[in-house]
C-alpha cells in the first residue's frame, strides 16, 4: 500500500483525506468480531429482490465467464421503453455512485465550482473533492433540500453542477413534482442540474416531475439498488439529453457492468407487480418503525423513501452514543453527518424480525447515550 505522502501520488490526491463516504457493516462487523443481528444502516431493500430476478442471476452465471455487453444494449431498451423515452436518452452504469464519478469527471475541472446542500448525499462531495472540483454548501430549509437557495447559489458562484436528491438521503423527506420543475426552471446558464431519484420509486403520488429526457438542464440518476433490491448487482441509470449520455462513453469503464447484474435488473423492471409488493411492505414497516420511535420517546420524521429518520430531540453527540449503543447491540443503523440534522439516527426498513430486534435494543440504547451525555 502507497505511502499516504508518497511522493508519486499526484498533488491533488496528497491533497485528499484518507476516508470514505461510508463505513460498511461488513468492516464493522469485523471490529466487533461477530456479524449483526439487524441490518439496517444501508437502505438496502431486506425485502429482497424480484423471484424472476432472482432466476435470472441463476441462469445467467454460467454464462459468468463471458464478459457483459459494453452497450447493456437490452436492459438500455428496457428502461427505455419503461419511461416511453429512446434509448439515447438512457446510460447504464454500476450504480448511481458510479455514473455520479463519470459525470463529476466528465463536467468538473479543478477549481470548478460544484453546488449541493450541507448535509446531502455525501458521496457526490467525495467524487468533486476526488476531481478538484470546489464544493459550495447551503443550508437545509428544516428538513428539506431547498431548491431556491441551491439554485441562487449556483448563480453567484458559476456552479458547474448542482445536486439535489428527491426523496432526500438522510432525512426522508420530498418535494412534489411542481417544486422540482420550478427548480428546473432556475437552472443558470452552463450549469446542470443533478437529480438524484433513487428513492422515487417508492415515494408519494405527485412526486415524479415531467422533465423532457433531451432538457439539457438536467441529468436524472435512477437506480435499482432501492425498490428493486439489487444494491449488491450495483445496476443504475441516468436520463439525460443525447449529447451529455454520449460523452459518457469517453470515460466509462466500458466493461463495469457483469452479466448477472444486466439479467438481473432487465428480469426485475419485467416484474412490476413484484415492485408493488415492495411498496407495501416499505409503507407497513416505516409505520411499525415510526411507533417504535414514538413508544420511546422520539420523534420519526415523515418518510418518502425506505427508511424512517428518527429525531432524538437532542444533539449530535447523543445519537452518535445511541448508534454506537445500538452497534454493540448487534443493530446496525446510521445516522446524518451535520448538525443540526446529526440529532436524528435513520433506519431502514426491514423485515418484522429486524425491526422486532431494533425495538427490543433501542430502549437499552437511549439509557445508555443518556448515561453517557
Amino acid at each position: 500500500m502507497a505511502d499516504p505522502t508518497d511522493p508519486r501520488l499526484t498533488p491533488l490526491a496528497l491533497s485528499l483525506p484518507a476516508t470514505v463516504p461510508f463505513v460498511g457493516p461488513e468492516a464493522q462487523e469485523r471490529a466487533r468480531g461477530k456479524p449483526f443481528v439487524a441490518r439496517l444502516g444501508a437502505n438496502e431493500s431486506a425485502f429482497g429482490p424480484s423471484p424472476k430476478a432472482i432466476a435470472a442471476m441463476h441462469a445467467a452465471a454460467a454464462g459468468s465467464w463471458q464478459y457483459a455487453d459494453p452497450e447493456a444494449h437490452d436492459l438500455r431498451q428496457a428502461i427505455a421503453a419503461h419511461h416511453g423515452i429512446d434509448a439515447a436518452h438512457i446510460m447504464v452504469g454500476e450504480g448511481i455512485d458510479t455514473l455520479l464519478g463519470n459525470l463529476v469527471r466528465l463536467t468538473v475541472a479543478p477549481g470548478d465550482p460544484v453546488v449541493t446542500s450541507a448535509g446531502a448525499y455525501p458521496t457526490f462531495n467525495y467524487h468533486v473533492t476526488g476531481f478538484g472540483g470546489i464544493l459550495h454548501t447551503v443550508p437545509y430549509a428544516g428538513d428539506f433540500e431547498d431548491p431556491e437557495r441551491l439554485t441562487a447559489r449556483a448563480a453567484e458562484v458559476g456552479a458547474k453542477l448542482i445536486y439535489i436528491a428527491n426523496p432526500d438521503n438522510p432525512m426522508g423527506s420530498h418535494h412534489g413534482a411542481a417544486t422540482i420543475q420550478r427548480m428546473v426552471s432556475h437552472v443558470p446558464d452552463s450549469c446542470l442540474l443533478v437529480l438524484d431519484e433513487a428513492y422515487i420509486d417508492l415515494a408519494p403520488e405527485g412526486t415524479v416531475p415531467f422533465i423532457a429526457p433531451d432538457d439539457d438542464r438536467v441529468i436524472r440518476m435512477r437506480t435499482f439498488s432501492k425498490a428493486y433490491g439489487l444494491a449488491g448487482a450495483r445496476v443504475g441509470y441516468a436520463i439525460g439529453p443525447r449529447p451529455l449520455i454520449a460523452a459518457f462513453d469517453r470515460v466509462r469503464n466500458h466493461f463495469g457492468m457483469a452479466r448477472i447484474s444486466q439479467a438481473a435488473a432487465l428480469a426485475a423492471l419485467r416484474d412490476q407487480d413484484w415492485l408493488g409488493q415492495v411498496k407495501a411492505m416499505v409503507v407497513a414497516a416505516r409505520d411499525r418503525l415510526a411507533g417504535v420511535a414514538r413508544d420511546n420517546g422520539l420523534t420519526p420524521l415523515p418518510s418518502a423513501t425506505n427508511f424512517v429518520t428518527m429525531d432524538c430531540g437532542q444533539d449530535g453527540a447523543f445519537a452518535r452514543q445511541v448508534v454506537k449503543a445500538l452497534g454493540e447491540a448487534g443493530i446496525f443503523v446510521r445516522m446524518p453527518f451535520v448538525a443540526p440534522h446529526d440529532r436524528c439516527i435513520r433506519v431502514s426498513c426491514g423485515p418484522d424480525d429486524a425491526i422486532a430486534a431494533f425495538a427490543a435494543a433501542l430502549p437499552q440504547a437511549l439509557s445508555t447515550a443518556r448515561a453517557a451525555s
